[in-house]
């Protein structure tokens, strides 16, 4: 097997499972108890916060603990809006944004909000200048992923948050970073965004568990469930434990010596890059700036024809996001790409488990696609 669609989600570490296994075995404690099996539980989960947060760049209590990347840029969304209710009515965001920020803008659309999405160049790229070109007075909250989760753009998120500082603007301003968790260095308390929204399951720790990142501006944040106070009274319901534990089991095996393993992801993609543009006609999509995520297309050959054939090869990518669902992708779309190329682009993402020779199945499996397949398009 090949797996090369790590921005999907990735593989968990026999350690990480074991820690879960034993959250659920031995410290099954609700946290909110008062007895000792309870403190234990709820110590485990000050612990990890303070673990999940120490790799972030905030204080603890400045992270909330979710269910999912999307949960935490849906309260990102909702708490930006509440707080700037007396603002205004404007969104800026842009046209590559995962679904989960998309989806709710349009939401927003149907009660009166106007959303200004900024569309990127045919490179994939978002510039400060088309941000704050769209800026007004009434805008209340600027939404710009960290890491396009498709073409592997890294946006530039500080120079942003200068620029909305020295613009003196009352926006809020929120970046959806789970394409940028310990992927491409930064620290929150020196990036500028006021919200961050991350998951577990991008970096090796399990699924159903993300959090979202609260910084000073954030002032009283309304709450995302109303209920029993857990999560400093923004997010009730009782902890999810063992997926905690994981979260925090997999940010420190993915801490330990990261830059070693951000430099060989970087090494890998470039390796990618040189394998599979010897394949007639294949040409890369987007500048592919982060270390983990390589979009390249085969022009007149459908993607999921190409992801079906390489599939059968054992070797597993994916036709954009995960989130599709074999739909075309709104990101190639937005970048004004021609027909073809769009249509034939496909996504490999690495983790610190890839190799070189996964990366050789991969050509292998394209080329052999390219020899053997008519061009439909």
């Amino acid at each position: 097997m090949h797996y090369l669609d790590h921005a999907a989600t990735t593989p968990i570490p026999e350690a990480v499972a074991e820690e879960m296994c034993r959250v659920l075995r031995e410290e099954f404690g609700n946290p909110n108890s008062q007895y000792s099996i309870g403190r234990r539980t709820r110590d485990l989960v000050a612990q990890a916060r303070r673990t999940v947060a120490g790799a972030l760049g905030c204080e603890a209590e400045q992270l909330s603990f979710t269910s999912c990347g999307t949960e935490s840029d849906n309260w990102a969304i909702e708490a930006a809006l509440w707080q700037n209710r007396h603002v205004g009515r404007h969104i800026i965001t842009t046209a590559v944004e995962h679904n989960a920020i998309l989806e709710p803008c349009r939401w927003l659309e149907q009660e009166g909000y106007e959303v200004t999405r900024l569309r990127p160049g045919q490179d994939g790229s978002i510039t400060v200048e088309q941000v704050e070109e769209a800026l007004r007075p009434d805008t209340a909250l600027v939404s710009i992923m960290m890491v396009n989760n498709e073409t592997g753009n890294v946006y530039p998120i500080h120079d942003i948050a200068r620029m909305l500082q020295e613009k003196k603007s009352a926006a809020l301003f929120h970046t959806d970073a789970v394409q940028g968790f310990l992927k491409v260095p930064f620290q929150a308390r020196e990036l500028g965004a006021d919200m961050i929204s991350v998951s577990a399951h991008k970096i090796g720790g399990p699924k159903g568990i993300g959090a979202l990142y609260l910084g000073p501006k954030i002032r009283n944040p309304r709450p995302l469930l109303p209920g029993g106070g857990q999560e400093g009274g923004r997010r009730s319901g009782t902890e999810a434990t063992a997926q905690i534990a994981g979260f925090a089991k997999a940010v420190e095996l993915r801490m330990d010596h990261l830059a070693d393993k951000l430099e060989r992801m970087a090494q890998l993609r470039d390796y990618a890059v040189e394998q599979l543009t010897a394949i007639p006609d294949l040409v890369v999509v987007g500048r592919s700036d982060a270390p983990h995520i390589l979009a390249v297309s085969l022009p007149g050959w459908p993607s999921q024809n190409i992801v079906n054939d390489l599939d059968q090869a054992g070797v597993f990518v994916s036709a954009g996001s995960a989130c599709h669902q074999g739909k075309p992708s709104h990101v190639v779309a937005a970048m004004g790409l021609p027909k073809k190329v769009s249509a034939g682009v496909i996504r490999l993402s690495f983790g610190p488990e890839t190799t070189r020779e996964d990366i050789d199945a991969a050509a292998q499996a394209l080329r052999q696609h390219h020899d053997t397949r008519f061009p439909m398009l």
